[in-house]
């Protein structure tokens, strides 16, 4: 059986004709950057969201940085997050001389634990930036009262939960900033790298919008030092198409999400636990399994593809080794991170190779 671990080609031939179409129509303006394209894209994903803005960028971890400039942050700074994520998180952080500072994560839903975080706030914090991981939200409503009470913003970190729903809003709307990713294999991808970020507050919208081209406010006046950081007109073009069939895409996942926790009810499987509260876009289904290398290999010989996301947490990596952080500072990411393994997940699986994976899986566990 042919199991990809994310189906893109599928979903290229659903929407081809429309693709093609949107893109010959960039190619054949010559309107390579911002445009008509862009900016459609920028008042959908507004109005997806919530948010007042939606701003456009080269890529998630771009829209996390420019969220940090905006915000000032700067050498000396520190900013509170999570070790379980993917290295942009920090390194952003880090790359403009302030300081992560990680706190643990909640072992069930395997982002970042609020009752933690008021402990790791001092003089020097400037920020906390949560992790929306594996497509579900953080606790924002307890982040974001922990921030008010030290007068601090939020940013989600939700390059894996756009489309998801936290207590009746959308992610990316439930803080002073949020900022996403449209990565090719993201719930809402693009045909490279891209990503948004989203404020309701003007002076940070206008600033972050100057700071993605240099820190422009007019052509060839430079009123901030800024980036680079433009989304292009051929990656907007694929996002608008994509985004008119997001909703169906966000509800298959969510039924193929739940399916596969169904069907690993009672063996040695844990599967990701979703709050009530929330929704889950499952930008990955992640699984925990003790004998995870063993698994991975057995699945793999039967043609199951899997990966982890993340064998090791960021306080391990060498590249913050500077911040003395040990193996035993932050327990359960540590374990986590030695067991979970994620497997195929997208809307085109079908249920006969759910089903095989599952059974599969299920015989190792």
């Amino acid at each position: 059986m042919k199991i990809n671990f994310i189906d893109l080609q599928a979903q290229y031939r659903a929407y081809q004709e429309e693709i093609d179409r949107e893109v010959a129509d960039v190619m054949a303006s010559a309107q390579f950057i911002g445009g008509p394209k862009l900016q459609k894209l920028e008042n959908d994903l507004a109005a997806y969201s919530g948010a007042k803005h939606a701003i456009g960028c080269s890529s998630g971890t771009d829209a996390l940085l420019l969220s940090l400039m905006a915000l000032d942050i700067k050498a000396g700074d520190e900013v509170v997050t999570t070790p379980f994520t993917f290295i942009a998180t920090a390194e952003v952080i880090a790359f403009l001389g302030a300081k992560p500072v990680f706190v643990d994560i909640d072992e069930t839903t395997y982002n970042i634990d609020p009752a933690l975080i008021e402990d790791a706030v001092t003089e020097r914090t400037k920020a906390i930036m949560p992790v929306s991981l594996y497509g579900q939200c953080a606790d924002m409503n307890a982040i974001n009262a922990i921030a008010a009470k030290h007068n601090l913003p939020v940013i989600e970190d939700a390059c894996q939960s756009f489309g998801a729903v936290y207590n009746g809003k959308k992610s990316c709307n439930l803080s002073t900033i949020g900022c996403t990713s449209f990565f090719p294999s993201k719930p809402l991808g693009a045909y490279g790298d891209g990503g948004a970020v989203f404020t309701s507050d003007d002076a940070l919208a206008e600033k972050i919008r100057m700071l993605l081209n240099h820190g422009q406010n007019e052509r060839y006046k430079h009123k901030l030092i800024g980036i680079n950081g433009r989304l292009d007109a051929i990656q907007a073009a694929v996002l608008n198409v994509k985004l008119a069939h997001f909703n169906d895409e966000v509800a298959a996942r969510g039924r193929i999400g739940k399916a596969y926790t169904e069907k690993f009810s009672g063996s040695g499987v844990i599967a990701p636990e979703i709050r009530p509260d929330r929704t889950s876009v499952y930008a990955q289904y992640s699984v925990r399994i003790e004998n995870r290398e063993a698994a991975a290999k057995a699945l793999n010989e039967k043609g199951i593809p899997t990966a982890v996301h993340y064998p090791m947490p960021l306080h391990l990596q060498e590249a913050f080794a500077l911040l003395g952080y040990k193996t035993g500072d932050f327990p359960i990411s540590e374990r986590v991170s030695g067991e979970i393994m994620s497997l195929p997940m997208s809307p085109y699986l079908t249920e006969e190779q759910q089903d095989f994976i599952v059974d599969a899986l299920k015989e190792l566990a």
